[in-house]
C-alpha cells in the first residue's frame, strides 16, 4: 500500500489536486493509494498508518523541512512503516516548474522561483534546487524568494530584479497546491506572469511511481548494511 503524506490545507482545491495526483499514482503503480495530511484536514497520517501498518509512506513536500525531516518519520515508526525521500531536486520538480511558466505564458525577462520558507537549516534546499534545475531550461536570471519564514520575500525579489532592468518579471511557483500562499502570489505587484502551482503533473506522479517501487529496495539495502 503506498500512502501519500501531504501537509494539508483548509482550501477546497488542494484537496482535489492531491486526489488528481493519487489518481496518476494509482494508474501507474496498480496499487492503493490513500493520502494522509498533516495538518488542516482528514484523515491525520497517524489515521491512515494505524490502519495499515507497513505501508510505504511518500512524501509529497518539494524540501526537507521539519515535516520531512521530523514529523512524518515519527509517525511512520509508530506504525512500521518505510519513508521514502520527497521530491526534494528531483528533475520532474524542474520539468513542471518550466511546464507550468510556458502555460502562463513564459518565463520573460527573468523568473523568481517562489517556495513556501522555513526557517529550519537545510529547509529551502529544495527551491533551490528547483531553481538551479529552472535555470538550465531558461536563458533568463532565476532567483528564489520565499512566501514565509525565510528571505527574500517574493515581493521585494521581484522589486529587485525590476530595478535591474528586468521588465518581465514571472514568477514560478514552487508549490504543490493551491492555498493561501498561491493567493498572496497572485497579488504580488510588478509580476509579468504567475504559473500555476506544480499540481499533478505527469511528472510528479511518475517520481512518486518510482519512489514506491524503490523502495523495497532500499529497504533491503539498508538491511544489508546493517548486517555487514
Amino acid at each position: 500500500m503506498l500512502v501519500l503524506a501531504v501537509h494539508g490545507s483548509a482550501v477546497p482545491e488542494a484537496g482535489a489536486t492531491v486526489e488528481r495526483l493519487a489518481q496518476s499514482v494509482r494508474a501507474l503503480t496498480g496499487t492503493r493509494v490513500v493520502v494522509g495530511h498533516l495538518d488542516h484536514q482528514a484523515p491525520s497520517l497517524d489515521e491512515v498508518l494505524g490502519s495499515c501498518p507497513g505501508a510505504v509512506v511518500v512524501p509529497l513536500l518539494l524540501g526537507d523541512g521539519y515535516h520531512r525531516t521530523v514529523d512524518i518519520p515519527a509517525v511512520a515508526r509508530r506504525h512500521d512503516c518505510l519513508v521514502t525521500p520527497g521530491l526534494r531536486g528531483v528533475p520532474a520538480v524542474g520539468l513542471a516548474l518550466h511546464d507550468r511558466l510556458v502555460e502562463a505564458g513564459g518565463p520573460g525577462d527573468a523568473v523568481v522561483v517562489a517556495g513556501a520558507g522555513s526557517s529550519r537549516p537545510g529547509g529551502n534546499g529544495g527551491t533551490e534546487a528547483a531553481a538551479g534545475l529552472l535555470a538550465r531550461r531558461v536563458g533568463v536570471p532565476v532567483v528564489t524568494a520565499y512566501c514565509s519564514a525565510a528571505e527574500p520575500t517574493v515581493p521585494d525579489a521581484v522589486e529587485a530584479l525590476r530595478a535591474a532592468g528586468h521588465a518581465r518579471v514571472s514568477i514560478a511557483t514552487h508549490l504543490l497546491a493551491p492555498g493561501r500562499f498561491t493567493r498572496a502570489l497572485a497579488e504580488v505587484p510588478g509580476t509579468w506572469t504567475v504559473a500555476a502551482p506544480l499540481g499533478a503533473h505527469p511528472g510528479l506522479a511518475r517520481t512518486v511511481a518510482w519512489r514506491y517501487g524503490e523502495a523495497p529496495r532500499s529497504a533491503r539495502a539498508a538491511l544489508a548494511r546493517s548486517a555487514s
